[in-house]
């Protein structure tokens, strides 16, 4: 039998635990519909669906911005309520005003800020922390720049040290690499590597399914109810991802990448996950 120091280590091991989960709005029916997966710690977890299919909803019971009906969400074992320091977001890149005037450093500040006062004074800790995730993602010549001027590559890599300088142990990315080129989008993964190799959990919502079959150590494919999970080897077959998009996908090329076929039939929505 294994010792109480084993069994602390293993649930110590899983970042976040989503158990059951039915999570929704008033007067709507039920966003998400039984959803259960976990990201252990030091992985990442790629997260894939359609438009509609929940995601954003997950993404709020994990932060604690809506109530489970049914469920319940954990991260290192405990409620989302005690753990918001330890979780960070960093929201898709046209859900942010580039045109206000800040600068690069003043943003990834901001992520030092926790609690309900809306102005506060920031410590050398805070400012040390600030410059140190800038410098991570490659933006230290950059810091006094103001964010509008930025290309989008590197707008997303102030994002990310938003949430490198929060010192969160869980990061929840929203579509990170959308309408990004080849080499910034390996570029960001590179610091997603990094940050997993140090320990970090992250969950990230993208449409790239190349990238989650290549880069994360496991899939969720979403659609109000979890379609499939577990190594993206095993999950991002053609079956799941056809029940996932609700279209009859084709995998093309050398790499068997999948692409929605036009005109096809279209399945039901599965009853089960």
């Amino acid at each position: 039998m294994a010792s109480d120091r084993e069994h602390a280590d293993t649930r110590r091991r899983i970042a976040l635990e989503v158990s059951g989960l039915w999570a929704g709005y008033p007067g709507k029916p039920p966003a998400l519909e039984d959803v259960s997966f976990a990201v252990p710690e030091g992985e990442m977890v790629g997260l894939v669906g359609p438009n509609g299919a929940g995601k954003s909803t997950l993404f709020k019971s994990i932060l604690g911005i809506i109530r489970p009906l049914l469920g319940e969400v954990r991260v290192f074992g405990n409620p989302v309520s005690e753990t918001r320091a330890d979780v960070a977001y960093t929201p898709q890149v046209e859900e942010v005003d580039w045109e206000f005037p800040v600068s690069v450093h003043d943003v990834v500040l901001m992520g030092r800020w926790r609690g309900s006062r809306p102005f506060r004074r920031w410590s050398r800790e805070d400012r040390d922390a600030a410059a140190g995730a800038i410098e991570r993602v490659g933006l230290a010549e950059l810091a006094n720049r103001q964010v509008g001027e930025l290309s989008g590559g590197q707008r997303r890599r102030v994002l990310i040290a938003r949430s490198i300088a929060r010192g969160a142990r869980l990061l929840l990315l929203d579509e990170p690499f959308a309408g990004l080129d080849a080499a910034v989008e390996y570029d960001l993964l590179a610091i997603l590597d990094e940050l997993t190799d140090e320990g970090c959990s992250i969950l990230i919502a993208t449409h790239d399914i190349s990238c989650v079959a290549s880069a994360c150590h496991g899939a969720c494919c979403l659609n109000r109810r979890v379609q499939g999970y577990g190594p993206p080897a095993d999950v991002l077959t053609e079956d799941v991802l056809s029940r996932t998009f609700e279209r009859a996908l084709v995998p093309v090329g050398a790499d068997r990448e999948f692409i929605i076929a036009e005109g096809e039939g279209t399945p039901g929505r599965p009853e089960g996950g």
